[in-house]
């Protein structure tokens, strides 16, 4: 990986969250726990110096790679063709931005396996299993405190916004922890695997995504206040959202670190009306 690096003249950069894997037994160890079948369209994000993307090749029945930077995105089908030239027509490249992709080449993805750009992780992570509901698993890597989070249930200190959203679309658990040292540059911080399979039956309610995300948005911003302060301005007033707490089966006292994803989804049902907000 370095060799290839120097001969393309690519250092990592802050700016992109870039933190190359360079150790083979941790690529092979995140496919194996990412449990990539020979059946699997497997779609990866950020795939850098392609080495995860060899990995998942030699496991998967297809791979796609969506790559942000120009030189390593040009780069990467010849790093294909030339480690593994028998797999280069189940090798599919999408030279974007992740957060733009609302559709991928060849059959739908059914697995994602990535090592996230620290500084997007989240939004990659929603937007991707937002836009392709085929992904029945994943598994990515992210910064450890991030993977605390995602996985974090109601009553956990960091249980926020990136644990419930996460916990929308499907049951969220660690999956394993990854030092600094197989990464170049190493990190100032340590690294987590989350893995992430997807619920068989979606969240039961009438709100939509949108809808229930509003509210636990609301939440958060002010997670140290009760749920009747924190989601005044989302009801309209205090009245209305402890109106709504209270027809949701919510304390009014509760905060929302306590909340489940359905509680959220509850509470999302009940929102005033704009009239009764302005009575």
């Amino acid at each position: 990986m370095r060799e290839l690096a120097a001969a393309l003249g690519v250092r990592p950069t802050k700016q992109k969250g870039q933190n190359f894997v360079i150790d083979a037994n941790t690529v092979r160890r995140i496919v194996r726990t990412a449990g990539v079948r020979p059946d699997d369209v497997v779609v990866e994000v950020g795939p850098g110096l392609g080495s995860l993307t060899l990995a998942l090749l030699e496991a998967a029945d297809r791979v796609v790679a969506v790559e942000i930077d120009d030189i390593l995105a040009a780069a990467l089908p010849a790093t294909i063709e030339a480690r593994m030239p028998a797999r280069t027509d189940r090798f599919a490249l999408v030279h974007s931005d992740a957060m733009l992709v609302t559709e991928l080449p060849g059959p739908a993805p059914t697995a994602l396996v990535a090592n996230l750009p620290y500084n997007v992780a989240v939004p990659v992570l929603l937007t991707m299993l937002d836009r392709f509901p085929s992904i029945e698993r994943t598994l990515v890597m992210v910064q450890a405190e991030v993977a605390d989070r995602l996985a974090a249930e109601p009553g956990n200190k960091v249980y926020g916004v990136p644990s419930v959203k996460a916990n929308w679309y499907a049951q969220v658990k660690r999956a394993g922890s990854i030092g600094r040292k197989v990464f170049w540059p190493a990190p100032n911080v340590d690294s987590g695997l989350v893995s992430l399979v997807r619920r068989t039956e979606p969240v039961k309610t009438t709100a939509t995504k949108a809808e229930v995300f509003a509210v636990v948005d609301a939440a958060f911003a002010q997670r140290r206040k009760t749920l009747r302060a924190a989601l005044a301005g989302w009801a309209g007033s205090a009245a209305g959202a402890e109106a709504a707490l209270v027809a949701a089966g919510v304390s009014p006292q509760a905060r929302g670190e306590s909340l489940t994803v359905e509680e959220f989804a509850a509470i999302a049902e009940h929102k005033p009306a704009a009239r009764e907000t302005a009575l």
